[in-house]
């Protein structure tokens, strides 16, 4: 398989090809300042972003103040922690009060909310260099509306770039960002960690508060990192997570130091494999992936433990009836009200929510109380499960599982499968790059532990990456210069 890549070398010092941890480690050591390393990465978006379209708002000149800040600090001896000068930026459903908020919605195009999410304010508070937000899918559903910009995968422009945290994945693995937030509700932190060949993290449901994030479905969305690498993600997220005062549902629970937590061996750690569903009737080039993924994690002493998962066949369509109902509640006073604002996949998903019946939603309710306590009993006694995230190598659509009808969709069905689980449960679950399909696109794979469980997933992850040099690949971005 010819892939365009290239390995890192430290020694030429090509600071947007390196990861959030190695800049850090550079800035700290005095070998780099913020503001070269932010006019090094804002040369890298002068490079390739008019063809690849990862940001629906660039503050170029906002980010050079805060490098100047951040330079100065650093030079009186202040150190606010690992992202200290880091170039980082925000999907754009996340609220910032110096840049428009639109959620991927042309109807909010100019969208000033005057306040800041609060992962915005952590961020900014930890010395991030905010360098923008991020393109997005429509509302974060399925596809991106059509006025507004969408995100080009950096390592094949044909393929998928994912949903919704398209810009997301595209930012990090172009090198126009270290890090960037994603959101995810059936797998988007996930699907464009996968396409773009980058780590993603999608926390437990309520570690990182949701405060000024745009709903798609609150009871299944989540906010998490997405980075080069296990450790970049775990010292994103150990800023990020935490109780909020403004936002109830964020969790009490104190928050680890996540990147300590990718320090030291995993022999003895118990990783289940439903052989039969993830090797046995995923495509050729997916089931290489899972299998190296599962002999790396048998070199390091993990016990492979066999599991059989649930998978029950209308676990779609009763995410699709909990989805569509919370996305007509989140859209109340503009849909249907703005219908032409909206592109057909998003409106079609709210006509199918504002037509559900009290009977139909609380039956999907009480389905998912059922179905979590069976993925909790399949678990039980491991400490994660090791799924692909796909079945098959990403499509080469734009929208590959498309609007509802009546709640039954064969493509969503296949894209959701391995997905789905993590947004009913609100365990975490880890992405992680693993390989490349012939047509030179990146394959990952996931971990998925029970609630609480990021310091274990990260620990995992991070041997895995000491050992593979797949999240060390680039995407050869000459096409895009």
């Amino acid at each position: 398989m010819n892939v365009p890549i290239k390995v890192i070398d430290l020694s030429t010092r090509n600071i947007p090809d390196l990861t959030l941890t190695e800049t850090s480690a550079l800035i700290a050591g005095g070998q780099a300042t913020p503001l070269e390393v932010t006019q090094a990465v804002l040369a890298r978006v002068d490079a390739v972003e008019s063809k690849l379209t990862a940001f629906i708002t660039l503050t170029r000149d906002r980010a050079l103040e805060q490098a100047e800040i951040a330079t100065r600090e650093r030079a009186t001896g202040l150190n606010r922690g690992p992202l200290h000068g880091i170039p980082f930026a925000l999907k754009d459903l996340c609220e910032t009060d110096f840049a428009p908020t639109s959620a991927g919605l042309a109807l909010l195009k100019d969208n000033q909310t005057g306040r800041n999410a609060t992962v915005t304010t952590r961020l900014e508070q930890a010395g991030c260099v905010i360098m923008g937000k991020l393109g997005m899918t429509e509302g974060a559903y399925s596809g991106h509306n059509d006025k507004m910009v969408v995100p080009k995968n950096p390592w094949n422009p044909a393929c998928w770039a994912g949903s919704s945290s398209s810009g997301s994945g595209v930012s990090v693995a172009a090198g126009m960002a270290f890090g960037a937030t994603g959101s995810d509700t059936g797998g988007s932190i996930r699907f464009p960690s996968g396409c773009n060949g980058i780590t993603g993290m999608k926390g437990t449901w309520g570690r990182v508060s949701r405060h000024g994030v745009f709903a798609l479905a609150d009871s299944l969305d989540h906010v998490g990192p997405m980075a080069r690498s296990a450790e970049d993600c775990a010292a994103i997220l150990s800023l990020i997570a935490g109780p909020d005062v403004n936002d109830p549902t964020a969790l009490m629970a104190p928050v680890p130091d996540y990147l300590a937590a990718c320090k030291g061996a995993i022999h003895g750690m118990r990783i289940g494999v439903d052989r039969a569903a993830v090797i046995n009737e995923a495509s050729p080039e997916t089931a290489a992936v899972i299998t190296e993924a599962i002999a790396v994690y048998e070199s390091l002493g993990a016990q492979i433990v066999p599991v059989s998962f649930p998978w029950p066949s209308d676990a779609v369509d009763q995410w699709t009836v909990l989805c569509a109902i919370e996305v007509a509640l989140a859209h109340q006073g503009r849909f249907p009200e703005q219908r032409d604002g909206y592109a057909p996949h998003l409106s079609e998903l709210l006509d199918y929510g504002l037509g559900l019946s009290a009977k139909e939603v609380g039956e999907a309710m009480q389905w998912r109380l059922v179905y979590n306590g069976s993925v909790a009993q399949a678990m039980h006694g491991l400490d994660m499960v090791l799924f692909p995230i796909t079945s098959a190598p990403m499509p080469e659509l734009d929208n590959p599982y498309g609007a509802p009808s009546a709640g039954k969709n064969e493509n969503l069905g296949d894209m959701l499968k391995f997905t789905a689980p993590a947004d009913f449960t609100g365990f975490p679950s880890l992405t992680l790059p693993g390989g490349f399909d012939s047509r030179g696109a990146p394959i990952g794979f996931q971990l998925m532990g029970p609630a609480l469980t990021e310091s274990s997933l990260f620990k995992a992850g991070a041997a895995f990456q000491r050992v593979t040099d797949w999240h060390t690949r680039r995407p050869d971005l000459s096409q895009f210069m």
